[in-house]
């Protein structure tokens, strides 16, 4: 009896691990793209809400469009018995030293935290920026609307918050508007660092930076298609790391990468109608946006955003020439769209809430070997894990084991030489942790 109990536990248990959850169906099918809209509306309508525009006025400018998005998280947070934590985060930037700054100003984000029940200083955190810019970013009085760049991100990011602050999650999230985007990261950089100070165990940062062009300069029409940049390695690898990598491999195994694959593959499994694009650098060539101050620090973070810009429709001053509508307004945004990028989001901040921690340490071993070989530390809140294989040359996880509550695993015909491995942690709900790449090697 006791035999037939543990079978059927464990059958119990890797049928959960291939199903899917409808929870997570019903966090898409709850996004409103009427309230998207909306919201985009209301930003637009600021005129400029360039970082150093006006902080008095209660119709126009950076001040009166942080006022208004403060309020937006706290009428949120009273309609789910104040589960939000809603607050500003403020850095002093000055002049000196910094091209694209007029004057000295305060750079402040917005920031709501949905604390978790059981990981409460565990945090996933996914950001909009607030602010926007004419053709000229010193000029912070011209109107710069800012509809899809990036009214479109904030607007998701506010809605993101209504659909998930009807969920209990066991690891927390944040919803935040960041500032200062246009003249140098300064808010994403300044509430990185706030982070680190408070010793923030971050899972993965969620920056979405013009989530609604569907009509790209150079004439594709698409509005199934969205990039997910990411960064290889970490910025803060040792150098000791570094050397490790020639020997054992991992170039494009870092943590922002695991969470750029972790995406690709939720959207896989629950909005199949859409289409991934992983591109393998941090941002557009020799541009930024705001989850590289997270990358800095050694924080897993990418960019969402659609994968056809319109570049006379950024940093562009409303006009007409030669026939061309240049500037960034609400009639080229495609609110369907962004409802849709704003559900990719929702479905992997709820996801990774929902699941346990990664393994902190992870040996493989098995060299000379007709098998390879794993070790891990068992984490809190796991039911099992889950051991990941690829080509070396495949970009996604296309192989994968269910291995149970064990601590360690041989996968037998398996030739360590001719394939990247990982493990993840998989929850009693079925939700898997990002997969964790090799840090240690068995002898």
């Amino acid at each position: 009896m006791k035999y037939f109990l543990v079978t059927l536990s464990f059958l119990f248990s890797s049928l959960l691990i291939g199903q899917t959850n409808q929870q997570i169906y019903d966090i898409i099918d709850a996004v409103s793209s009427e309230r998207i809209k909306k919201n985009i509306q209301i930003l637009a309508n600021f005129g400029t809400r360039n970082t150093f525009s006006d902080t008095i006025s209660e119709t126009r400018g950076i001040g009166a469009a942080r006022r208004w998005i403060k309020s937006e998280f706290e009428t949120i947070s009273k309609k789910c018995s104040h589960c939000l934590e809603v607050f500003y985060q403020k850095d002093f930037v000055t002049k000196a030293g910094n091209r694209r700054v007029p004057h000295d100003a305060w750079v402040v984000n917005v920031v709501a935290i949905q604390k978790g029940n059981k990981y409460p200083n565990r945090y996933i955190i996914m950001s909009g920026d607030i602010d926007s810019r004419a053709s000229n970013t010193m000029d912070f009085t011209t109107d710069a609307p800012g509809a899809n760049d990036n009214a479109s991100g904030m607007a998701g990011t506010i809605e993101t918050a209504r659909v998930l602050s009807q969920y209990k999650f066991e690891s927390s999230i944040v919803y935040v508007g960041l500032s200062g985007e246009e003249q140098g990261l300064f808010g994403g950089a300044g509430l990185a660092k706030y982070a680190k100070d408070k010793a923030w165990d971050i899972i993965g940062v969620l920056n979405n930076d013009m989530i609604g062009n569907i009509k790209g300069v150079d004439g594709v029409i698409d509005n199934r298609t969205f990039r997910i940049f990411s960064e290889p390695v970490p910025a803060n690898e040792t150098e000791r790391q570094r050397k490790l990598r020639r020997f054992y491999g991992g170039e494009v195994d870092g943590i922002s990468r695991q969470l750029a694959r972790y995406i690709h593959k939720t959207v896989k499994t629950y909005m199949p109608e859409m289409n991934p694009m992983m591109v393998y650098r941090l941002d557009r060539f020799g541009r930024g946006g705001h989850h590289r101050p997270f990358n800095d620090l050694g924080f897993a973070g990418v960019r969402i955003m659609e994968a056809h810009e319109n570049y006379t429709q950024q940093h562009q001053d409303i006009r007409e020439e030669n026939g061309i509508k240049y500037g960034d307004v609400i009639e080229h945004v495609n609110f369907n769209y962004t409802k849709k990028l704003t559900a990719v989001n929702g479905i992997n901040l709820a996801s990774l809430a929902w699941a346990p921690p990664a393994p902190k340490e992870v040996a493989i071993g098995g060299v000379v070997e007709p098998s390879a070989k794993f070790k891990w530390n068992k984490v809190d809140g796991a039911k099992g894990y889950k051991i990941y294989w690829r080509d070396t040359t495949s970009p996604t996880w296309d192989n994968s084991r269910y291995v149970g509550d064990v601590s360690e695993f041989t996968l037998n015909g398996i030739v360590i030489d001719n394939y990247f491995f990982g493990i993840s942690a998989v929850g009693e709900n079925g939700f898997e942790s990002t997969v964790v790449f090799p840090n240690k090697v068995m002898r």
